[in-house]
């Protein structure tokens, strides 16, 4: 279907601030983002890996540390007397280090695929379950698409990688300190669970602080688009100057939020450091005691020093990087909220030919927020035929458009297409694709893709050469345009750089050039003067001669008076 749709929509509510989610405890990985996100997936294969190969490093390191500083106290041999040893020790910090940044390295770009990947099937699971099913709710989508699925970032990051080292260094550590010392390893036993108590203690009081923060975002991101897309009105009313405030509070709510989890942050980092320097500091006491009275040799004592910060900085890190933990999985439920609702079924029937092919409603009605918009609709559109809907605002004449096209599901009555042969077949039993592979819709608001004018036109038909483009352009009038800005002018997402009513004819010229049997124009002249509009009605008499199918959505009555058939809708409470 080639069309200048307004983008798909789907989130959870228009104000998430006002009807959070329910607090839940979750993993630390959350296993759907493991299985269902290649990207992050193998990131933790990679991570694992590296972890393993940091282990090994530090290990031997501190073998080789303690093997060199006891010959130095205890037999005043100098480390350059033992050059295998100082190689060794030079190759493990050269490994670790590289292992290191390569994790930090891999860590970005595997978080900003994940991240491409996710925020992708959003985008499309969203398209998929229809414009219903988003209805008031594109901006909250579009805050969680953008900065809310960032939060994975820090966490894919940061969080990750820490946690993946407290299962890997943190372990193999403390199983080489019992090797040397079981006293030592015995006190680091006892000691190390105080950790993530701690963790436990301070994640109390940031419960449900991150999905408040970005509720709070999604919020802001909600009022405040939905208040850029008002601003033409409220100007043209005289109220502009109104909504300030409310974006004041908003912002001064969401700036707490995010001072309230910086505060908790940087309260868990002091505390696990407070916690991880006194654990370190027993162990130490207690080597120097023994070796004090010599009930410990040297090497072996040297070699836990070495070792005993390495088994409590994993986690310590792990629980600095716990707000990052917090967020991301927030992230990651509310991106899955939305992919877990399900599409409507697709049909698996071919769609026949709409260049001889009827469509028609059969008393339709689809519930609003105030009862049925459309009830009880009955409309035929017969091909090579201008058909006018018309009927009050609100009354559901988009929506019922929707359920020709199989966008919408309605609660009573159906559509379906009746073929030259009077075979009548439901739309929801036919293959969406190929229904709308044969269809050209204009909606009141086009958003156009970004690009230049020449591939904005191109895009709507392959192959389509200049001489058509020209004649298009000066059925639609865009070649006024055209000439004041040329071909090549660049062009932002939904048409940015042009006036609305010179994006109406850009839209419109992609109409003409497309091959659809069926136009569907909704207020085509919404946005346009009274010249512009008797170009519009000549572009639909065009249309018409081609003996191409038009339905047209119309408050107007010269649009109205062009059509060969009129229906009316009506709302029902």
């Amino acid at each position: 279907m080639t069309t200048a749709t307004a983008e798909p929509t789907m989130a959870r509510s228009a104000d998430p601030a006002a009807d959070p989610a329910p607090r839940r405890s979750r993993a630390p990985l959350d296993p759907r983002l493991v299985r269902e996100v290649r990207a992050a997936r193998r990131h933790l294969a990679r991570s694992v890996v590296l972890g393993l190969v940091q282990s090994a490093c530090i290990i031997v390191t501190a073998l080789v540390i303690a093997r060199l500083g006891a010959q130095l106290l205890t037999e005043r041999d100098v480390p350059q007397d033992a050059p295998a040893l100082l190689l060794v020790l030079v190759l493990a910090l050269a490994v670790r280090a590289g292992a290191v940044l390569l994790e930090e390295a891999t860590a970005h770009r595997a978080a900003t695929a994940a991240i491409s990947e996710l925020r992708g099937r959003i985008v499309r699971h969203a398209a998929s379950l229809g414009p219903r099913a988003g209805a008031g709710r594109g901006a909250d989508l579009t805050a969680l698409a953008t900065t809310g699925i960032e939060n994975l970032r820090p966490y894919l990051v940061g969080y990750v990688p820490q946690l993946l080292l407290s299962l890997t260094v943190t372990p193999l550590c403390l199983l080489t300190i019992g090797l040397l010392d079981p006293l030592s390893a015995v006190i680091a036993a006892v000691t190390l669970p105080l950790v993530p108590l701690f963790m436990v203690l301070v994640g109390k009081l940031t419960v449900g602080r991150s999905e408040k923060l970005i509720a709070d975002m999604r919020s802001l991101w909600t009022q405040l688009l939905d208040l850029v897309d008002g601003l033409p009105t409220l100007r043209a009313l005289g109220r502009e100057r109104g909504p300030e405030r409310t974006v004041r509070e908003l912002g001064d709510r969401h700036r707490a939020s995010a001072m309230g989890s910086l505060t908790f942050a940087f309260l868990s980092s002091m505390v696990l450091e407070l916690l991880a320097t006194l654990c370190v500091a027993l162990i130490a006491v207690s080597i120097g005691m023994r070796l004090v009275y010599g009930d410990m040799e040297l090497a072996p004592a040297l070699a836990v020093l070495v070792l005993a910060p390495e088994i409590y900085q994993p986690l310590r890190n792990v629980g600095s990087q716990y707000h990052a933990s917090t967020d991301g999985l927030a992230a990651v439920s509310a991106a899955f909220e939305v992919l877990d609702e399900q599409p409507p079924a697709d049909g698996t029937l071919p769609a026949p030919d709409l260049r001889t092919s009827t469509l028609a409603l059969r008393g339709v009605s689809v519930r609003s927020r105030e009862g049925w918009a459309p009830h009880a609709a009955e409309l035929t559109v017969r091909p090579g035929r201008v058909l006018a809907l018309t009927g009050a605002s609100g009354a559901g004449k988009t929506t019922a458009v929707q359920v020709l096209l199989g966008l919408v599901d309605p609660e009573q009555g159906k559509a379906e297409i009746i073929t030259a042969d009077g075979t009548a077949t439901d739309v929801r039993e036919l293959s969406r694709r190929s229904l709308w592979d044969q269809m050209a819709w204009l909606p009141q608001r086009p958003v156009l893709p970004p690009g230049t004018i020449r591939s904005v036109l191109v895009s709507s038909r392959a192959g389509v050469g200049q001489a058509e483009l020209e004649a298009a352009a000066a059925a639609t009038g865009l070649d006024a345009v055209i000439a004041e800005r040329g071909w090549d002018a660049d062009l932002g997402r939904g048409g940015h750089g042009i006036s609305l009513g010179e994006r109406q004819r850009l839209a419109l010229t992609r109409a003409v050039l497309s091959p659809a049997p069926l136009v569907i124009l909704d207020e085509p002249t919404a946005h346009l003067d009274g010249a512009a509009e008797q170009v519009v009605l000549d572009l639909i008499e065009e249309l018409r001669g081609q003996g191409r199918t038009v339905v047209v959505i119309a408050h107007r009555s010269r649009l109205v008076d062009v059509a060969d058939d009129v229906a009316s809708v009506e709302a029902g409470s």
